[in-house]
């Protein structure tokens, strides 16, 4: 089997582990790595108009650290990084971060582009893995160590020469899951003796998962046991960068949140080498919805996926977590009941939290509307359709109603086999129930209404002309309402055989001149009947509403 040829990573030593016990109860350090690591996995990287685009909306966004790129990797990056120092688009509060190995020809070419930029992190890297040294560099572990501190060596040599550039530095032991635990924090205490970090002046220690091979609590143990051992502690910025290989590098980031790490680097959707970085709009939406503050603002996400998808030539998957085009949208009949019924109740109950079934987040958090919530197919139920009716067109469905419009609903859509969208829905909720002129139609009424006080008796008299199969006549009736006296009216016409069910009302929109929808139901031969009418006159509408039900038992 070829399960076989794979050995199990093993777990950490770490008996007494406390991660498990805490909650994430603040937003990290983020760090966007969109415009490196991001850039660098796209089949057509972006041009130097693309990043800057790209950067201002990271800095719209919120980031406050931001790799721009590798400057000494190409004369784009480079181009890139100059054209934000002397065009003066870097914010004062941002802080630019770039990537170089431990080379000198590219750690000098790193500094000369850095020139004149107000503070920028130089991010160093080189591998340390298991794997990397043996069958990469086939070097030893001093070997190794020795290219990294080199690589130390020389930023402070160069740092030396920018003095009008406030440089902090980071340290990225690559491919830190495939390295040794106790060897990892060698070469990172290497480097630390180096830099010599201070509580003032401290040194980013980034753990990369440069690919993720391990469950997330395994990884977690990892952060947690070097967030222990490592000397100087205090000075240091612990720093996480997860790639999605096995699918969990959200789960892994927050969990290494727990265990002790500072700072998260990613990249928006979670685009990267391979299966991708941490998603860091995931994330920062997944506090958020912890009621804690992500100090991310991604309350348009249709723009940031718009400029997105337009820099990178990436698409956005439609049941990306929270941006995503479905993922606030049910088409599951059960869901959309729930749903409905959720958001009456929160307004209701005039809850200060959000509690609706199917709906984690507000989809108003992220600029979505509740129009796009429901979407009708031939899985959808009852309160589906209602929903669209009365959040789209203001027509509050009575409750018998729901189910015989749900069931027109669901036969349309399995005849056309396809969704249909709301305009559709009022298309068939008009042609089946409102204001139904044939075979009967109301041409004009007069009512006279007499109240006797004394008894507290109403007496409606009612004219009216009315049209059948395109002949005229007149009739009238006495009720106790204009209802029940048109109602008469229709009985002692021969219009007969039916009895009233049911009667309801609201007003369409608000203010003085607003119109008035009625719904009526009707029995005939033990089946029941809806009509619908709409009228500013809330009698119009009424006699309407009567004889749409009539006519659509003809």
């Amino acid at each position: 089997m070829s399960y076989k040829k794979y050995k199990p990573y093993g777990g950490i030593n770490i008996k007494d582990r406390q991660w498990p016990n805490k909650l994430i109860e603040k937003a990290p350090i983020w760090c966007s790595v969109d415009l490196r690591d991001g850039n660098q996995s796209l089949p057509i990287p972006m041009n130097v108009d693309e990043k800057v685009k790209l950067f201002k909306l990271l800095v719209a966004i919120g980031f406050k650290e931001i790799e721009v790129g590798f400057p000494s990797a190409s004369n784009t990056e480079y181009q890139f990084l100059r054209t934000l120092i002397e065009d003066d688009l870097i914010p004062e509060d941002v802080t630019i971060q770039v990537l170089t190995q431990s080379r000198e020809h590219l750690i000098k070419k790193t500094f000369e582009a850095l020139k004149g930029a107000k503070k920028a992190i130089v991010h160093l890297y080189n591998s340390t893995s298991v794997l990397q040294r043996r069958v990469v560099f086939h070097k030893s572990k001093q070997e190794i160590i020795d290219i990294g501190v080199t690589g130390a060596k020389l930023l402070m040599k160069y740092k030396d020469k920018y003095p009008e550039t406030d440089f902090s530095f980071e340290y990225s032991p690559e491919s830190f899951t495939g390295t040794e635990l106790e060897y990892s924090l060698q070469i990172c205490e290497a480097i630390l003796d180096v830099w010599k970090p201070t509580s003032s002046k401290k040194v980013i220690l980034n753990l990369p998962s440069t690919v993720e091979m391990a469950t997330p609590n395994i990884y977690a143990d990892q952060i947690e046991w070097f967030c222990r051992n490592v000397k100087m502690r205090e000075n240091i910025i612990i720093s996480l960068h997860t790639h999605n290989d096995r699918g969990t590098c959200t789960a892994a980031s927050e969990l290494g949140i727990l265990a002790g790490a500072d700072r998260i680097e990613g990249t928006l959707f979670g685009n990267g080498e391979r299966t991708g970085n941490l998603d860091l709009m995931t994330m920062a939406l997944n506090m958020h919805v912890q009621g804690i503050d992500p100090k991310l603002d991604f309350s348009n996400l249709y723009e940031i996926v718009d400029i997105y998808e337009l820099c990178t030539r990436m698409k956005v998957h439609e049941r990306h977590p929270y941006a995503g085009k479905l993922v606030y949208t049910a088409f599951s009949g059960s869901h959309q009941d729930a749903i409905k019924k959720g958001l009456k109740a929160l307004k209701d109950e005039n809850n200060n939290y959000w509690d609706v079934p199917y709906l984690p987040i507000d989809p108003h958090d992220v600029g979505r509307d509740y129009e796009e919530v429901i979407r009708i197919n031939s899985q959808s139920g009852k309160g589906g359709a209602a929903f669209i009716m009365e959040n789209e067109f203001g027509f509050i469905l009575p409750k018998a109603m729901q189910a015989d419009f749900g069931n027109l609903v669901k036969n349309k859509t399995d005849l056309l086999g396809t969704e249909l969208l709301g305009n559709q829905i009022y298309d068939l909720f008009e042609e089946e129930y409102l204001n139904l002129k044939s075979p009967n139609l109301l041409k004009n009424y007069t009512i006279q209404s007499v109240q006797n006080v004394e008894t507290d008796e109403n007496i409606v008299n009612i004219k009216a002309l009315i049209s059948v199969n395109g002949k005229e006549m007149n009739i009238s009736g006495v009720g106790n309402g204009p209802v029940d006296a048109f109602f008469n009216a229709l009985h002692k016409s021969n219009i007969n055989g039916y009895n009233f069910i049911s009667y309801d009302e609201h007003a369409l929109g608000s203010g003085s001149n607003s119109k008035a929808a009625t719904y009526i139901q009707i029995e005939y031969n033990d089946k029941r009947y809806f009509g619908v009418g709409v009228s500013a006159n809330i009698d119009t509408a009424s006699l309407n509403a009567l004889f749409s039900a009539i006519n659509r038992k003809s």
